[in-house]
């Protein structure tokens, strides 16, 4: 797929999640099959550029290109100042948060709530493309701001006219959080109304829903969230249903207890042994979520302190499912795509 002047393996998109999309999970679903990883939410507030946080998110070494990093905030020229400290720092995509519906972000008329003031989101967008006039900037945004207000096409326009190079569209309103059905409908509306390219998101859990939903938006890629956590591979499944049709037969047990133990050693290193282990334990628990014998298993681990400990329960765990199944194998029957709604930001 042809992305904002780069060229990516498919129009599969990871859903920037804070606390989620950090650099191992980005590098990890693009090894599976992602065609882009947006990062996890990053501040404009520049005097928090070098807390230990925002450092971690700006960090992309040795991350496949293209570096699409997303920034939030409420201030114009803050925005900017932020698009530009980021391109800096290696980002090749900046993507402006206007989805985002917590409401520590909404509170300070960023995320979400930017698009009760188009007014004010004009001159955002307007700022952050002027500053970083040779990287392209996208969009992530949702529906409205309620039922009653979904202005997501009037603000593509505008966005467009801004010069924003895509639109990613959660089918949500910031009013709906994650309740509900996404609809899709609007997204059509949106995608009929502009030209530039238009990612669709929301409650794509399996690869014939990305088929479904790409052709009731008629979207030119799908945005995977919540489905993806514990379950990187998705995209390398969606990816094969849309090219042949057909569904890969669920991974083997001893594939997957590699690419887990590979991920939380990742971890490790990235944040540091002490925040590493706590981090995996989520990790860990959206792995086994589901899995016969899972919820034993992830009680006690949850109790463990150590990486030593740590690891030796992931080995434990998937050699004594590996010794009576050759795939995963779930507690009841169910596609193992079903993590729940796509909570993206």
């Amino acid at each position: 797929m042809d992305f904002v002047g780069y060229k990516l393996r498919n129009n599969l998109f990871v859903a920037p999640m804070a606390g989620v999309t950090d650099r191992p999970f980005r590098q990890l679903c693009k090894k599976l099959g992602a065609g882009l990883a947006v990062s996890e939410m990053v501040t404009s507030n520049s005097l928090l550029y070098g807390s230990a946080k925002t450092q971690r998110r700006a960090n992309h070494d040795g991350e496949v290109a293209p570096i699409s990093v997303q920034i939030a905030g409420a201030d114009p020229a803050m925005m900017a100042e932020a698009a530009r400290h980021n391109v800096d720092r290696g980002a090749q995509i900046i993507d402006i948060n206007m989805g985002c519906p917590a409401k520590k972000v909404c509170n300070v008329y960023a995320g979400s709530a930017l698009m009760q003031d188009e007014s004010l989101a004009y001159k955002i967008l307007e700022a952050v493309v002027k500053a970083v006039p040779d990287t392209p900037v996208t969009l992530k945004m949702r529906t409205g701001w309620n039922r009653a207000n979904r202005n997501a096409p009037a603000l593509a326009k505008l966005a467009e006219d801004c010069g924003i190079r895509a639109l990613a569209i959660h089918g949500r309103t910031r009013a709906d959080q994650y309740t509900g059905d996404a609809e899709y409908d609007t997204i059509a509306q949106v995608k009929a109304a502009v030209r530039i390219p238009i990612i669709a998101n929301g409650d794509i859990t399996t690869p014939q829903k990305a088929q479904a939903v790409l052709q009731q938006s008629g979207a030119d890629g799908v945005m995977i969230g919540r489905a993806a956590q514990g379950r990187p591979w998705i995209f390398r499944e969606i990816e094969y249903f849309l090219s042949t049709g057909n569904i890969l037969p669920p991974p083997q047990v001893a594939e997957i207890h590699q690419v887990c133990r590979e991920h939380i050693e990742d971890l490790y290193g990235f944040y540091g042994i002490e925040s590493g282990v706590k981090i995996a334990r989520k990790h860990i628990a959206w792995y086994t979520k589901g899995l016969v014998g899972s919820a034993a298993f992830r009680f006690s681990m949850n109790q463990l302190q150590t990486v030593e400990e740590q690891m030796a329960a992931v080995d434990t765990f998937f050699l004594r499912m590996a010794e009576q199944h050759d795939t995963l194998t779930y507690e009841t029957p169910q596609n193992s795509a079903a993590n729940g709604l796509e909570q993206a930001a």
